[in-house]
C-alpha cells in the first residue's frame, strides 16, 4: 500500500493532520483577514459575552478574542518554524559531523549536547532576558538553542546505525569519502526520523513560547500571544473563565495535533510498522 493509502487508514495521523491544518489555516487567515483589529482597544466594550458582533466575546481591554486567537496562531507558528529550523540546521550538522568523524570530535559534540540539556528553554530565556531584555527574538533563540542538542543526539544515533550498513561499507570500498557518503547515503536514510522529530519539537516549541509569554518573557504587547492571553485572564477566572479557556484550547489543539501527526508519521515511515499494518 502507498503512503497515502496507509495514511488515510491511520486514525492518529488523520486526526493530527486535521488539527494541524486547522491551526495553520487560522494562522494563514490572520495574514489577510480578522473580524476586528487585534490591536484596537475599546474599554466601553470590555468583557462582552459572545455575540454576532464579537463571536467569542471581548477581553478586559475590549479587544475581539477571536481576532486575538487568529493572530496568536500566526505568532506561535512563526516561533515554532524559526526555532525548529535553528535546531535542525545546527543540530543535524553537528550530529552528522559526530557520526562521520567519531573519536574526540564525537565526544566533544556529545558532551556539549549533554551540557546544554542543563539549560531548558525557559531557563535560557530568563538568562537572555536578564542580559538583552524580554522579547520574541530572545524567546526564539532560547527555544532554538534548546532544540540543537535534541536534533544532534537523534541525528548522531540514527547516522551511526546507517554507517554500519553494508551499502555504506560498499561505498567506502569504492573510494567515497565520509562527506560524500554522508550526503549521498546517510542523510537520505535518516530523513524520515528527522521529519518526525521536527514535528514533535514543533509542538514543544509552541508550548515553550506560550509558557515564556505567560511569564512575560516571550511575545510582548501589543502583539497577541496565546500565553499572554492566559496570563491576562488569570485574574478574571471567576468573573470571565472563558478568557482562559479559549487560548488554553488553542494551545492544546496545536500541541495535540502536532504530537498525533508526529506519531502517525513515525508509524507510516517505519517499514517494520508498515508491514505489521
Amino acid at each position: 500500500m502507498s503512503f497515502y493509502s496507509r495514511g488515510l487508514k491511520h486514525r492518529s495521523f488523520m486526526l493530527g493532520a486535521a488539527l494541524t491544518l486547522l491551526v495553520l489555516f487560522a494562522a494563514a487567515l490572520s495574514l489577510f483577514w480578522t473580524p476586528w483589529s487585534p490591536y484596537e482597544i475599546d474599554m466601553s466594550a470590555k468583557l462582552q459575552a459572545p455575540s454576532a458582533l464579537h463571536w467569542l466575546g471581548t477581553d478586559p481591554y475590549g479587544r475581539d478574542i477571536s481576532s486575538l486567537l487568529l493572530v496568536g496562531a500566526r505568532n506561535s507558528i512563526l516561533v515554532g518554524v524559526i526555532a525548529v529550523s535553528i535546531g535542525l540546521s545546527v543540530g543535524v550538522s553537528l550530529g552528522l559531523l559526530a557520526a562521520a568523524r567519531r573519536g574526540w570530535v564525537e565526544e566533544i559534540i556529545m558532551r556539549l549536547a549533554d551540557f546544554s540539556f542543563a539549560f531548558p528553554a525557559v531557563l535560557s530565556a530568563i538568562m537572555m532576558t536578564a542580559v538583552f531584555g524580554a522579547g520574541i527574538v530572545n524567546a526564539i533563540i532560547a527555544i532554538g538553542i534548546f532544540n540543537i542538542p535534541t536534533f544532534a543526539r537523534i541525528t548522531r544515533a540514527s547516522a551511526n546505525a546507517i554507517w554500519s550498513r553494508e551499502f555504506v561499507l560498499a561505498a567506502r570500498a569504492c573510494g567515497k569519502g565520509p562527506w560524500r557518503i554522508t550526503l549521498d547515503h546517510v542523510l537520505p536514510n535518516i530523513l524520515s526520523n528527522l521529519i518526525v522529530q521536527a514535528t514533535i519539537q514543533f509542538a514543544l516549541a509552541i508550548l515553550a513560547e506560550a509558557a515564556l509569554s505567560y511569564l512575560g518573557l516571550g511575545t510582548q504587547a501589543p502583539q497577541p500571544s496565546w500565553g499572554r492571553m492566559l496570563a491576562e485572564a488569570q485574574t478574571l477566572l471567576f468573573q470571565a473563565p472563558m478568557l482562559a479557556l479559549y487560548p488554553g484550547l488553542a494551545i492544546a489543539t496545536a500541541v495535540l495535533g502536532l504530537n498525533l501527526l508526529g506519531d502517525g508519521l513515525r508509524d507510516l515511515m517505519d517499514p517494520r510498522l508498515a508491514r505489521k499494518r
